[in-house]
This record gives C-alpha cells, sequence and structure tokens, in this order.
C-alpha cells in the first residue's frame, strides 16, 4: 500500500506507512546517472552525488553533514547508477524533520566549493584505481563494454581518470541545472507516518524549488556488431570471468520471466551453477548469474572466479548449463525458484529503506508503480513453458559474450568456445 501525492513543481511524493517500525527512511530519487552524460561529460554524475555530501551553506562540511545525522544514530548516504542517482536517510522516526532538512538541503544549497571539488577529484581518482585493481570489479566493466559498445550504458558509471580530470565546476554546476529538476524527481517515505502530514513537511522544504530549463534526455540504445571476447591480463591468483547475452528492457512483458530463469540459473547455493560447477565439480568458489533491466535494454551475466588452468572448463559448464534451460524446467524446481523469488522479496520488505527503495525506484524509472502482492501473483502464474520459451529466444551462440581478467594471455583463444 502506497500513496502518491505529485507537488505544484512537479516532485512526485510516494509514501508507504508501515505501523509496526520505529524507523523512517527517506529516499530520494533524481532520473540521471551516467547514461545521461555526453563522452566529455563522463563521471559527472558520480561526481556531483559525491560533492552533496561535501557541504551546504547551511552546513559548510562533509562533517557537519555527516555527523548531524549520526548524532542521533541515523545513517546517510548515496549512490549513482546508470539511470538513476539516490540520496538516502534512515533515521529513528521522532528525528525525520531532521533528516528531512538535511537531505533537502544538500540537494537545493550545494556549495561547490573548489576546494572540495579538487580534494574529491583526486578521491574518485583512487576509487578509479581501486576498482581497475580489483579484478571482479573490472570484469564486470568491461562485460558492459561489450554489451553496449560506443554506448553511455556500457562506460564506467564512475568516468574514466581522464574525463574526471577535466571536468570543470562549470560543467557540473551546468548538468545539475539541467538534471535535477523538481519533474525529475521523487521523494519516497516510508515508516510509521502518515501521507498527508509528510506531503506537508515536504511541500515546505522545497517549496522554493522549481523548473528552471529543459531537460536533455538520454541517447537511445541500438544494437550493433561487437566484439564478443575482451581478455585483460592481470597478475592475480584467479581469473575472473563474466559470460553475458543481451536481455530484456525494464518493461518488458517477459521480464518477470526472464528474472525467475536467472533464479534457476544461478541464484543461490542451491541454484544449478552453484550445485554443478562448485558442488560437484568443486571448480569455484564463487559464481552466480544476475540480470540488468534498463529503459531500452538488459543483459544476463553469469560471473565467476576461477583458478586459470580450470578456466575452459568452467566456460564450457557454464554453457553447458545455459543451453539446459532450453529444456522444460521440472515442477519441483519451478516452484523452488518461485517461492525463492516471492520470499526474498518479502523479508527485504520488512525494511524502511528497502520499501522507500522498491516505490520511488519504480516510479522514478518507469512511471508506474507495481505492489508487492502484483509481483507475486505474475511470478506464480508464470510457467515452465514460458521459461523455455524465453530462453530459447535470448539464449543464442551468437550474441554470446566473455570478459576475463586474470593471468591469461590477451590472445587466448576463447572465442572458440562461445558456441551453444
Amino acid at each position: 500500500m502506497y500513496h502518491k501525492t505529485t507537488l505544484d513543481n512537479g516532485l512526485r511524493l510516494i509514501t508507504s506507512t508501515m505501523p509496526h517500525t520505529r524507523s523512517v527512511s527517506i529516499t530520494i530519487f533524481i532520473g540521471t546517472g551516467s547514461r545521461y552524460e555526453t563522452d566529455a561529460e563522463a563521471g559527472v554524475s558520480h561526481f556531483i552525488e559525491h560533492l552533496l555530501f561535501k557541504g551546504t551553506e547551511k552546513r559548510p562540511t562533509a562533517t557537519e553533514i555527516a555527523g548531524t545525522i549520526e548524532s542521533v544514530g541515523g545513517i546517510i548516504n548515496g549512490g549513482t547508477d546508470k539511470e538513476l542517482t539516490v540520496y538516502w536517510c534512515k533515521v529513528a522516526q521522532s528525528h525525520f524533520q531532521l533528516a528531512l532538512d538535511v537531505l533537502v538541503d544538500m540537494l537545493l544549497h550545494p556549495r561547490f566549493d573548489p576546494q572540495h571539488i579538487e580534494r574529491e577529484r583526486q578521491v574518485i581518482t583512487e576509487e578509479i584505481n581501486m576498482s581497475k585493481d580489483s579484478p571482479s570489479q573490472r570484469v564486470n566493466m568491461l562485460i558492459d563494454e561489450l554489451l553496449w559498445p560506443g554506448h553511455p550504458l556500457g562506460r564506467d558509471i564512475v568516468g574514466s581518470k581522464e574525463s574526471v580530470a577535466a571536468l570543470s565546476r562549470e560543467a557540473m554546476l551546468n548538468y545539475l541545472q539541467g538534471q535535477y529538476l523538481p519533474d525529475n524527481t521523487v521523494v519516497a517515505i516510508a515508516g510509521n507516518i502518515q501521507h498527508q502530514e509528510m506531503a506537508t513537511a515536504v511541500s515546505q522544504a522545497i517549496s522554493s524549488w522549481t523548473n528552471q530549463q529543459p531537460r536533455p534526455g538520454c541517447s537511445p540504445y541500438k544494437p550493433k556488431p561487437a566484439r564478443h571476447l575482451q581478455i585483460e591480463t592481470k597478475d592475480s591468483e584467479q581469473a575472473h570471468l563474466c559470460l553475458a547475452l543481451p536481455g530484456l528492457p525494464l518493461l518488458h512483458p517477459k521480464r518477470f520471466t526472464l528474472d525467475l530463469l536467472t533464479v534457476i540459473l544461478g541464484e543461490g547455493m542451491s541454484s544449478r551453477l552453484f550445485v554443478e560447477i562448485r558442488d560437484k565439480l568443486g571448480l569455484v568458489y564463487s559464481i552466480h548469474s544476475y540480470v540488468e533491466h534498463f529503459l531500452d535494454s538488459g543483459s544476463v551475466i553469469v560471473y565467476a572466479g576461477v583458478e586459470p588452468k580450470n578456466l575452459e572448463t568452467v566456460i564450457k559448464a557454464v554453457l553447458e548449463q545455459l543451453n539446459k534451460l532450453k529444456e522444460t524446467v521440472p515442477e519441483s524446481e519451478l516452484s523452488k525458484a518461485k517461492e525463492l523469488s516471492k520470499g526474498r522479496l518479502i523479508l527485504r520488505m520488512e525494511d524502511s529503506r528497502n520499501v522507500a527503495g522498491w516505490l520511488g525506484g519504480q516510479e522514478i524509472l518507469t512511471g508506474r508503480i507495481l505492489s508487492l502482492d502484483q509481483v507475486i501473483s505474475i511470478i506464480d502464474a508464470i510457467t515452465a513453458e514460458e521459461l523455455k520459451q524465453i530462453a530459447q529466444e535470448l539464449i543464442t551462440g551468437n550474441e554470446l559474450r566473455l570478459a576475463v581478467v586474470g593471468p591469461i594471455a590477451h590472445d587466448t583463444p576463447l572465442e572458440k568456445l562461445l558456441t551453444l
């Protein structure tokens, strides 16, 4: 259950009353992320997200912002993705007004102090260095490049050292003014609260915020010929691989069918990948699959870390499991996957932050909100035949992509394995 109000300036407020909880979570979603950036702006969404925590007119330093929330036992954080940026705070219910004041202050009155910018530029450069030093993170970047070549979806959200070094304060403020607009913002609040009280509080807090200019859109993704293999040689104990296929957009009618198929393939310790490749073959410690859904594209990705000498064996074993998905899923396995999916979803909804994220994330990306019961009904209705159809449609050899990071020569002929 939720309530929605659109304020006069276009900002959407979504609330969910959770009478059993003593916390309240406020999440602010901005409908922009790395796919909205030009090549010259690469990393600006993430840079801005960092800077909003570094000081405002009222709270000039990052310590004052964090300290205000932590002094009442609360948590404050943010994140940047490819199609949205989020700022959130979770506090005891009695401190709701303070949390709202801090978040709105960050959003509407950031200082963008030149000294803070230069300091944070170095911090982000170190963040880029850290991710490049982590093979498991690096291989996920490489698979994105193979899935969406030459498109912002294929770029690292953080940008590159070169693009981050070139971003000026003026460029950041221009981007902020073009994307951080009330009609491109959703505020989601969950906890032991009442909708009308929240509407009054949020309206008063952001009454001065108006749309200043038309908002630039993002470039649509159009599939095009791409490389199928990328190997990055790195001195590490393991070879890290991502094996991927193009998936489905966020609003595709078969989206939940693909999600369930991926649960069967590689979610949890009773999934096919885990049982066959870790438990029975003993070839990996970590292996799983996951899906990504964007506005006009998507992906299915299998990740594994493996001893280099076993790399080809593991790739073949993963491909074998992908192929088997084209066969009819036994009813017992289908039932287990449905219960796992529903159970994980229900457990998430016990936390006020997750409820706010569930509601606000759907609203900012799709403009519509499916309830928990609606999603459960969709999952329950999926048939084995539908799983088989989507597997046969999407799991094809000519669409396979493979990225590897580890002590593997860059010219290792792995592409010959990419057949189904």
